[in-house]
Protein backbone atom coordinates (compact mmCIF):
# COMPACT_ATOMS: atom_id res chain seq x y z
CA UNK A 1 0.00 0.00 0.00
CA UNK A 2 1.09 3.51 -0.79
CA UNK A 3 1.77 6.07 1.43
CA UNK A 4 -0.54 9.05 2.10
CA UNK A 5 2.32 10.94 1.35
CA UNK A 6 3.20 9.61 -2.23
CA UNK A 7 -0.45 9.20 -2.94
CA UNK A 8 -0.72 13.10 -2.17
CA UNK A 9 2.11 13.53 -4.45
CA UNK A 10 0.81 11.69 -7.33
CA UNK A 11 -2.67 14.26 -7.67
CA UNK A 12 -2.36 16.08 -10.46
CA UNK A 13 -5.02 17.11 -12.82
CA UNK A 14 -4.24 19.31 -16.24
CA UNK A 15 -6.37 21.79 -15.84
CA UNK A 16 -6.80 22.97 -11.78
CA UNK A 17 -7.86 26.22 -10.59
CA UNK A 18 -6.13 25.99 -7.93
CA UNK A 19 -2.73 23.15 -6.05
CA UNK A 20 -3.42 21.78 -2.33
CA UNK A 21 -0.63 21.31 0.08
CA UNK A 22 -1.31 19.71 3.35
CA UNK A 23 -0.17 20.77 6.46
CA UNK A 24 1.20 17.64 8.97
CA UNK A 25 -2.53 18.05 10.97
CA UNK A 26 -4.22 17.70 7.43
CA UNK A 27 -2.02 14.31 6.51
CA UNK A 28 -2.55 13.02 9.75
CA UNK A 29 -6.58 13.39 9.69
CA UNK A 30 -6.41 11.72 5.99
CA UNK A 31 -4.17 8.77 7.45
CA UNK A 32 -6.67 7.87 9.74
CA UNK A 33 -9.06 7.41 7.22
CA UNK A 34 -10.30 3.96 6.12
CA UNK A 35 -9.39 3.83 2.44
CA UNK A 36 -12.86 4.36 0.37
CA UNK A 37 -13.31 7.72 2.99
CA UNK A 38 -9.52 8.49 1.79
CA UNK A 39 -10.27 8.20 -2.13
CA UNK A 40 -13.88 9.90 -1.54
CA UNK A 41 -12.22 12.71 -0.21
CA UNK A 42 -9.50 13.19 -2.73
CA UNK A 43 -11.65 12.53 -5.25
CA UNK A 44 -13.69 15.86 -3.91
CA UNK A 45 -10.55 17.98 -3.48
CA UNK A 46 -9.95 17.21 -7.12
CA UNK A 47 -13.12 18.20 -8.48
CA UNK A 48 -13.13 21.25 -6.31
CA UNK A 49 -9.84 22.26 -7.99
CA UNK A 50 -11.57 21.85 -11.92
CA UNK A 51 -14.78 23.46 -10.69
CA UNK A 52 -16.11 25.91 -8.40
CA UNK A 53 -18.38 24.33 -6.46
CA UNK A 54 -19.59 25.36 -3.11
CA UNK A 55 -21.07 22.27 -1.74
CA UNK A 56 -17.17 21.39 -2.43
CA UNK A 57 -15.34 24.11 -1.48
CA UNK A 58 -16.68 26.72 0.43
CA UNK A 59 -15.68 29.67 2.18
CA UNK A 60 -16.48 30.24 6.00
CA UNK A 61 -15.15 33.30 6.82
CA UNK A 62 -12.70 36.11 5.20
CA UNK A 63 -9.91 33.90 5.39
CA UNK A 64 -10.87 30.60 6.08
CA UNK A 65 -12.13 27.56 3.68
CA UNK A 66 -13.27 24.18 3.81
CA UNK A 67 -13.14 21.01 1.73
CA UNK A 68 -16.64 19.21 2.03
CA UNK A 69 -17.08 15.75 1.94
CA UNK A 70 -20.25 13.65 2.60
CA UNK A 71 -19.64 9.84 2.33
CA UNK A 72 -21.86 7.19 3.72
CA UNK A 73 -23.95 9.66 6.08
CA UNK A 74 -21.13 11.30 7.39
CA UNK A 75 -19.60 14.72 6.93
CA UNK A 76 -16.33 15.16 6.87
CA UNK A 77 -14.09 19.00 6.20
CA UNK A 78 -10.98 19.87 5.89
CA UNK A 79 -10.38 23.28 7.04
CA UNK A 80 -8.07 25.66 4.14
CA UNK A 81 -7.12 29.04 3.37
CA UNK A 82 -5.59 30.54 -0.23
CA UNK A 83 -1.47 31.50 0.06
CA UNK A 84 -1.35 33.81 -2.38
CA UNK A 85 2.25 35.71 -1.62
CA UNK A 86 4.08 32.72 -3.61
CA UNK A 87 5.28 32.09 -7.08
CA UNK A 88 2.00 30.76 -7.64
CA UNK A 89 -1.50 32.75 -6.84
CA UNK A 90 -3.20 29.14 -7.14
CA UNK A 91 -2.10 27.27 -4.14
CA UNK A 92 -4.28 26.46 -0.83
CA UNK A 93 -2.98 24.91 2.26
CA UNK A 94 -5.09 22.30 3.87
CA UNK A 95 -4.83 22.75 7.88
CA UNK A 96 -6.68 19.83 9.17
CA UNK A 97 -9.99 18.28 9.11
CA UNK A 98 -12.43 16.64 11.06
CA UNK A 99 -15.56 14.78 10.93
CA UNK A 100 -18.85 17.74 11.83
CA UNK A 101 -21.18 16.11 14.09
CA UNK A 102 -23.34 19.64 14.26
CA UNK A 103 -25.06 21.87 11.96
CA UNK A 104 -22.71 25.19 12.83
CA UNK A 105 -19.09 24.27 12.42
CA UNK A 106 -17.64 25.50 16.29
CA UNK A 107 -15.84 28.58 17.10
CA UNK A 108 -12.79 26.36 17.84
CA UNK A 109 -12.77 24.87 14.95
CA UNK A 110 -12.23 28.09 13.06
CA UNK A 111 -10.41 30.03 15.83
CA UNK A 112 -7.27 26.78 15.11
CA UNK A 113 -7.38 27.38 11.27
CA UNK A 114 -7.08 30.86 11.63
CA UNK A 115 -4.37 30.67 14.43
CA UNK A 116 -2.24 28.20 11.69
CA UNK A 117 -2.89 30.28 9.10
CA UNK A 118 -1.14 32.99 10.84
CA UNK A 119 1.70 31.00 11.73
CA UNK A 120 2.18 29.62 8.12
CA UNK A 121 2.94 33.61 7.47
CA UNK A 122 4.59 34.43 9.94
CA UNK A 123 7.18 31.49 9.33
CA UNK A 124 6.68 32.04 5.88
CA UNK A 125 8.16 35.42 6.29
Amino acid sequence: MQTIATILKQIKIVNTKFEVQFLEEARCFLSKLDEKTFDKIIYNINKAKEQNDPKLFKKLNGNIWEFRTKYKGVQYRLLAFWDKEGETNTLVIATHGFVKKVDKIPKNVIEKAETIRRLYFEDKN
